[in-house]
């Protein structure tokens, strides 16, 4: 039998329905078989695609996954794994770049989409800080601490150093639950009122706390656990 997709009609091969009618026609199997080119002696592209797909439960896992674990399929081999690893690639600067032109950091909705795509791909739990100036623009983004799939123990001290050093008037503290969901644990709360208060002593303001997950994102600002120490007292 033979699986070659050059075999297949014209209208039903993915390139040329890409071409006639956009990439948006296509599944992520036929987006994917595009960019393996080729299949195996067992399988046409698009159905090894398939089953790269099936097997590692989405499209996302496979281009997570290592040349190891791909190497398991026929058909698949280091030039292949390379074309995958050089196409996330592509993506991830396509994305930043446009994230970078004309972001409003004064936004958190837009804040949290930055966030988002610096640390959804972590398969650990990822600590890291946002810095910005006084009119809010971006001096840096550094993640500080790394840690277990559910843990990361951090410094305060030395998460105070960057800033500093960095010139910070405000800063963004974020970390990921990669296996979790977007809410903060008690240890979360209680790590961040800790954060509030060392940075006051400093006078930087956290202007927000985001937590990542796969599904959604939580601002600590948009549901009121940002209090300042200073507003804490206020508030008595």
């Amino acid at each position: 039998m033979n699986h070659s997709i050059k075999q297949w009609p014209q209208q039903e091969r993915p390139r040329e329905r890409l071409l006639q009618q956009g990439a948006e026609s296509l599944s992520d199997a036929e987006l994917l078989a595009i960019f393996l080119r080729s299949g195996s002696k067992q399988h046409s592209a698009v159905e090894l695609a398939r089953l790269l797909i099936q097997h590692f439960d989405g499209l996302n896992p496979v281009f997570d996954a290592s040349l190891e674990q791909l190497s398991q399929f026929h058909g698949i081999a280091e030039t292949k794994y390379s074309q995958l690893m050089a196409v996330k690639e592509l993506g991830r600067r396509y994305i930043k770049q446009q994230l970078y032109q004309g972001i409003d950091l004064s936004r958190s909705d837009l804040i949290q989409d930055y966030l988002r795509y610096e640390l959804i791909g972590e398969s650990q739990e990822v600590f890291a800080v946002l810095c910005l100036d006084a009119q809010l623009r971006k001096i840096n983004f550094k993640k500080l601490f790394f840690g277990s799939i559910n843990y990361c123990a951090i410094s305060i001290n030395q998460l105070l150093r960057h800033a500093i050093q960095s010139h910070a008037t405000g800063i963004v503290i974020a970390h990921n639950h990669p296996k979790g969901i977007a809410q903060p644990s008690a240890e979360d709360l209680q790590l961040t009122q800790e954060i509030l208060h060392a940075c006051h002593l400093v006078e930087i303001k956290v202007l927000d706390h985001i937590i990542i997950a796969p599904e959604s994102s939580f601002s600590f600002v948009e549901h009121d656990l940002l209090k300042s120490p200073q507003r804490m007292l206020n508030s008595y």
